[in-house]
């Protein structure tokens, strides 16, 4: 069963913004698989490590697209995703040096702190966006 499902209500109406957060759904949601199935290390390492790594590239994209149309709030957009990667980094760090296991408190943080962009931060530059012809 899926730790996330998507639905509209996190659309931010930019399709490829909403197509990059689809991607982290199922990122996420292949973390959650693997922590429920036990599956090693090797397989949860490359995971985390992976959804790290697309969640970088995804910032990098929104934050480019929001550059382009001048939004006001980038700096403070940035500064919370900055937040975020740090907080994935550490903590995938200190899981390929086994000082810390995959588990639910983690999962919950993902998902409840993705949810919670999408649908607060992220919406509000959605209609800037398209007002500036970034569909």
């Amino acid at each position: 069963m899926p730790l996330m499902t998507w639905d509209k209500r996190y659309s931010v109406g930019v399709k490829s913004i909403d197509s990059q957060h689809t991607v982290l759904f199922g990122l996420i949601n292949d973390l959650h698989d693997a922590m429920l199935k036990g599956e090693g290390k090797s397989m949860t390492g490359s995971l985390l490590k992976k959804l790290a790594d697309y969640t970088q590239t995804h910032f990098v994209a929104e934050e480019k697209m929001m550059e382009t149309a001048n939004y006001p709030m980038l700096a403070e957009h940035q500064a919370k995703h900055r937040e975020l990667i740090k907080k994935v980094d550490g903590y995938s760090a200190r899981f390929e040096r086994g000082e810390a296991a995959l588990n639910l408190h983690l999962m919950n943080f993902l998902r409840d702190w993705l949810t919670t962009h999408f649908m607060e931060v992220d919406h509000e530059y959605g209609p800037f966006l398209n007002d500036h012809g970034i569909k």
